[in-house]
């Protein structure tokens, strides 16, 4: 299967973009969405993350406090890397389970972290980075999130910087315009893809 990885930092757009590439028929594989899934009460991943962080990580209604998680893993190395050991393996193994059952010409490998981990690089023929300058990002996420600008580059510090991202790039949307212009970038993005895909079967 032809696939792309799609990344970039947070607040750039990748979600839209990503859908985007869905309304033109691409199949997109979203990360994110994934562990969201594994980490739902009763799932393997919430069941390991409870055994090792404990019940003061249980929401009253009985779901993850993401909030409260998140704020540890961006203060605490070791409890980042320990979380990263549950979920990583078991979001890999189901991308791999989507890449398998993709019908389409090429499927979308959406991974905000697909250079900090290189988890995904394996998968992938080309990267695709979503990019905008700091300011937008930083605003964009806490309109969307609800986050503080101190939270926001909590989360900054953990990825890559823009310029290395942009390094390893194979293509670029510059998402800092109208919608109707990201939407033409990523038709022709989709021709090309397409256009590739063909050629890798």
């Amino acid at each position: 299967m032809y696939c792309i990885g799609l990344t970039g930092g947070i607040g750039c757009g990748k979600s839209t973009v990503a859908q985007l590439f869905a309304d033109l028929g691409a199949t997109v594989i979203d990360t994110d969405a994934i562990s969201h899934a594994l980490t739902q009460p009763g799932s393997t991943g919430f069941s390991e993350i409870m055994r090792q962080f404990g019940a003061d990580f249980v929401l009253p209604q009985g779901g993850l406090d993401r909030a409260k998680l998140r704020t540890l893993i961006f203060s605490d190395v070791k409890a980042k890397a320990q979380l990263e050991a549950i979920l990583h393996p078991l979001i890999l193994a189901q991308v791999r389970t989507e890449i398998n059952a993709c019908l389409t010409p090429y499927a979308l490998i959406v991974a905000p972290l697909l250079f900090e981990t290189g988890n995904y690089l394996p998968l992938v023929q080309r990267k695709l980075v979503v990019d905008c300058d700091e300011s937008s990002q930083i605003q964009r996420t806490k309109t969307r999130s609800h986050l503080s600008e101190a939270e926001v580059r909590a989360i900054l510090a953990h990825q890559l910087t823009r310029p290395a991202r942009l390094a390893q790039a194979d293509d670029i949307i510059h998402n800092e315009g109208a919608l109707e212009t990201l939407r033409s970038a990523v038709a022709a993005l989709h021709e090309r893809y397409s256009t590739l895909a063909a050629a890798h079967r």
